[in-house]
């Protein structure tokens, strides 16, 4: 059946550029994956600016697909000549420039650069609406103040996802969802805020550049609208092999964020789903605009522009998993083998035999800084008092708090400020691996149930394969939550946990501790350097 429909071209393809590895799936007429490849790589530090080349981006690209084609050839003895659609994303936000003659101005500068401080939060006092310093405008801004010679060359600004689909399409657009990671956008227009537009303008007429915003920004485009469809030139960039067909349709491009809402059934008003691995964070979907400027909340879309409230956090699983090397690494010191997820598993289930607030053990997992507290640096610590309850339960179940805490913070501010209402979350990443341990912490921290459903674990690569798809499905006046309902998920609402009374009021305790105890991780960044 799958060789047929391969060879029929009715499958539909995902690539998604994450920020290790990019990775392609291919989908069946039943929005199942049924092939992938990947390819791995790693951003570089430049010049003191975190990139990637051109020549990182193709070859990484071109690399991933053959791995798909493989995979389709061994598992199905067919060849991709044909597709029914075909969508690309990948992480948000940074900064591609572009002149007149579709030449990159200045390397590729990443969502991870914090170069935009000042521009920032110019932009965030200007806009009253919070500007992060990983956002496209901020990156945009803070090459003006810096006097960038390419600013006046500038022609098209995009983010990596709105590269690619150019490439491949020779169309300026770009997702909603990607979109609102380039400049806030009005979820009533579709578009990005006119406001803010006219005042960015008017911000930096006096520098007299031969453009206006709307000029070298893309335009965008909602989930299931016309794309484009891929080139010949497109194809031959994607397929070094001539064999892939063009002429295919492609959905706007979306960002990780976006895709990670549609693998996970949570673009519905008042759900969201938490992603919790190397960073953490939760993006709930808004009935209403928040009351007031929150500086420690983002604000994003769906991928068909409804409002997202974000709560990110840079760090969460790394000192965890520090702390779970070392007891592997006791355990071999002292003869015993024990598997990597069994070691997981023994660690992660006695923090459920811990006090609900950890005996007044405190965890700091912090390798980087954080936006929603004071920490500029990392510096991770462990912190007890004398009569603190010094068990191995409370010292595991402090680390799994701890690596949620500055979520916890941050979501406080959307359920205890903003009165954020939420039905469902769905939670994802390598923090729920181990069966109900890590959901129960999340749903503690959420003050929410908590659902993991089996398809998470596929990514945003079967995210925008799931946009592609809706696209190219007619939609027949189905909402995209319609359809990743009725045809994707159907009824499957996951492994559902609801917040245990004892965990919440535990978490909340020891989150009034934490609070207090920033002091001394502030203090460890000025003294140990």
């Amino acid at each position: 059946m799958c060789k047929a429909m391969i060879e029929a071209g009715e499958a539909v393809l995902g690539v998604e550029f994450g920020s290790t590895r990019i990775k392609a799936v291919l989908i069946n007429e039943n929005n199942e994956p049924v092939a992938s490849g990947s390819h791995e790589w790693e951003n570089r530090l430049e010049n003191g600016l975190w990139t990637y080349s051109l020549e990182d981006i193709w070859s990484g690209l071109q690399d991933c697909y053959q791995d798909l084609r493989r995979d389709v050839k061994e598992k199905y003895g067919a060849e991709l000549a044909r597709l029914k659609a075909m969508g690309f994303s990948a992480m948000m936000h940074g900064y591609m420039a572009f002149d007149r003659e579709g030449k990159l101005l200045i390397p590729f500068r990443t969502w991870r650069n914090t170069n935009t401080v000042q521009a920032a939060e110019a932009l965030t006092e200007l806009f009253q609406y919070n500007v992060p310093m990983r956002w496209s405008v901020a990156h945009l801004y803070q090459c003006i103040l810096d006097g960038e010679e390419h600013v006046k060359q500038l022609d098209y600004v995009t983010t990596l996802s709105g590269y690619i689909h150019w490439k491949m399409t020779g169309e300026k657009v770009l997702g909603i969802g990607d979109a609102s990671g380039m400049f806030p956008i009005d979820s009533d227009t579709k578009d990005y805020y006119q406001r803010m537009v006219d005042q960015f303008d008017g911000l930096v007429a006096g520098y007299h550049y031969p453009w206006k915003l709307r000029d070298i920004f893309p335009k965008v485009l909602c989930a299931g609208e016309d794309a484009g469809v891929l080139t010949e030139e497109g194809a031959r960039l994607l397929d070094v092999s001539g064999t892939l067909q063009a002429g295919v349709p492609v959905c706007p491009p979306e960002g990780d964020a976006g895709t990670g809402m549609a693998a996970t059934n949570s673009v519905a008003v008042r759900t969201g789903n938490v992603s919790a691995g190397t960073s953490v964070f939760a993006m709930i979907v808004l009935e209403k605009p928040l009351k007031k400027l929150h500086t420690e909340i983002d604000m994003v879309t769906t991928p068909d522009g409804a409002p997202v409230a974000m709560a990110h956090a840079n760090n969460c699983t790394s000192d965890l998993n520090a702390w779970v090397n070392l007891f592997g690494e006791f355990a071999r010191s002292a003869g015993m083998e024990i598997d990597r997820n069994d070691l997981y598993r023994v660690l992660y289930e006695k923090a459920l035999e811990g006090e609900p607030d950890c005996g007044g053990l405190l965890s700091y997992g912090f390798y980087s800084g954080e936006n929603i507290i004071p920490i500029t640096e990392g510096r991770p610590l462990f912190v007890r008092m004398p009569d603190s309850g010094f068990t191995l339960a409370n010292f595991m179940r402090a680390h799994l708090y701890g690596a949620l805490g500055v979520l916890k913070i941050g979501m406080d501010i959307l359920v205890k400020e903003e009165q954020v209402q939420i039905d469902q979350i769905y939670g994802h990443g390598g923090l729920f691996k181990t069966p109900v341990v890590g959901q129960r912490m999340m749903a503690a921290a959420m003050s929410s149930p908590i659902s993991v459903l089996e398809t998470a674990g596929e990514g945003g690569a079967w995210g925008v394969a799931l946009l592609a798809s809706y696209m190219a499905s007619g939609k027949d006046g189905e909402t995209l939550g319609d359809y990743l309902s009725d045809h994707v998920f159907r009824g499957n609402t996951g492994t559902r946990m609801e917040p245990v009374k004892e965990d919440m009021e535990g978490f909340e305790r020891y989150i009034e501790t934490f609070k207090k105890g920033l002091a001394v991780e502030q203090k460890a960044i000025a003294c140990l350097r």
